[in-house]
């Protein structure tokens, strides 16, 4: 008895140590995006530490959604369709990964074909190729296909952002959720087929519900990825997002730096939101285990 509470006590200490050092090793990213979020709702930027910068204020937010990049008015920018615009690509970029992952999956899964697992092989190895390297001859395909008329090219630069983004996020999201078509029984399926439905319709009636937790992990790294993209946007995006909204204006000289934190909090709310209501989903999507 003694021994295991011996156990008991020593898994307990290792467990405080590894919390104290991962909340040690997060300090100064939780401390910069503390201040950040403090200057959005102050008059200055409180950046160095000292309490008496820090003066409550919402004018910030107010000028932001007016679109004013200073206090003295000038230069407007039309921060709700940057913000529309944005969540355009993040939802587009999430239900092609979702769309093209959930099928590929189930065929890696379940389907035993010739040059499976070298397919699986170079599926992983493409998601080692970093988005910048490829960004050229992406560029140049994008400018050989890009129509004439300039409200069509608008339209189409949507469409080609969100899927050649959605493109550096399908082959990870692919590995994970085989992971979770792996961890359903082949008796479930097998049982449906011989009550006579389609494989089509099992994968759709049986399989799909039997994985929600990995569609949705992955529907919401996909949703981050197009969220917080930047490269993509800014080369192949006609309109404006947050991202580059932020990017553009940051070194403009009579921006106002605390309009900017709001701007750049704005930019974090789905961030904090998805850390705040997934976690448990995060746990189970990493036990969620991947077979070759």
């Amino acid at each position: 008895m003694m021994q295991l509470w011996d156990v008991e006590v020593k898994s307990r200490k290792i467990e405080i140590v590894l919390i104290l050092a991962v909340l040690l090793a997060s300090l100064p990213l939780i401390l910069n995006y503390g201040l950040l979020i403090l200057s959005s709702f102050s008059t200055e930027m409180v950046t160095n530490l000292d309490p008496t910068s820090f003066r409550p204020t919402i004018d910030n937010w107010i000028l932001l959604f007016e679109g004013r990049l200073s206090v003295t008015g000038g230069v407007r920018e039309d921060v709700v369709r940057y913000t529309i615009n944005t969540a355009i690509v993040a939802l587009g970029v999430a239900g092609v990964v979702v769309l093209v992952s959930v099928m590929a999956g189930y065929a890696m899964s379940r389907m035993n074909f010739k040059g499976r697992s070298l397919i699986m092989q170079l599926i992983l190895l493409l998601h080692a190729f970093p988005g910048v390297a490829l960004i050229i001859a992406v560029y140049l395909i994008f400018r050989a296909t890009l129509p004439s008329d300039i409200e069509l090219a608008r339209i189409y630069s949507f469409a080609y952002v969100i899927v050649a983004r959605a493109a550096l996020e399908i082959p990870m999201s692919i590995w994970l959720i085989k992971g979770f078509f792996d961890r359903v029984p082949w008796e479930v399926e097998w049982a449906a087929i011989i009550d006579g439905a389609s494989r089509l319709r099992v994968w759709r009636e049986v399989m799909l519900p039997m994985v929600k937790p990995g569609i949705a992990a992955i529907a919401i790294f996909a949703f981050l990825a197009g969220w917080e993209d930047l490269i993509y946007v800014r080369t192949f995006l006609f309109d404006r997002t947050l991202a580059t909204y932020i990017e553009s204006n940051i070194n403009v000289e009579f921006a106002y730096m605390p309009l900017l934190a709001a701007a750049g909090t704005l930019y974090l709310l789905p961030t904090i939101l998805f850390f705040i209501l997934t976690q448990r989903l995060l746990l189970e999507t990493s036990t969620g285990g991947i077979k070759g």
